[in-house]
């Protein structure tokens, strides 16, 4: 479960200084977060443990995670911020 502290932090964690990663993650928090399963907010968090340059990589479908949870992560990201 995660707290509102915890979701502050992960907001927080979300601004990442690549405008091209926070114009996706921060949207997410504010408006996907809090409606994902546990599980997948858990996922969620372990992206953001990755690499900027691989998220970035993931983010513009230049490349696709080896991990699938983090893959069905990236396009649920994807599919919730992205205009259609």
């Amino acid at each position: 479960m995660y707290t509102p502290e915890d979701i502050r932090r992960l907001t927080w964690q979300s601004r990442r200084g690549m405008l091209e990663l926070d114009v996706l993650f921060v949207p997410f928090m504010e408006q996907a977060f809090a409606d994902l399963r546990e599980e997948d907010k858990d996922t969620f968090v372990e992206l953001l443990a990755c690499e900027d340059q691989d998220l970035f990589a993931w983010l513009t479908r230049r490349s696709k995670s080896e991990d699938v949870k983090l893959q069905a992560m990236v396009e649920t990201i994807l599919d919730r911020v992205q205009p259609a």
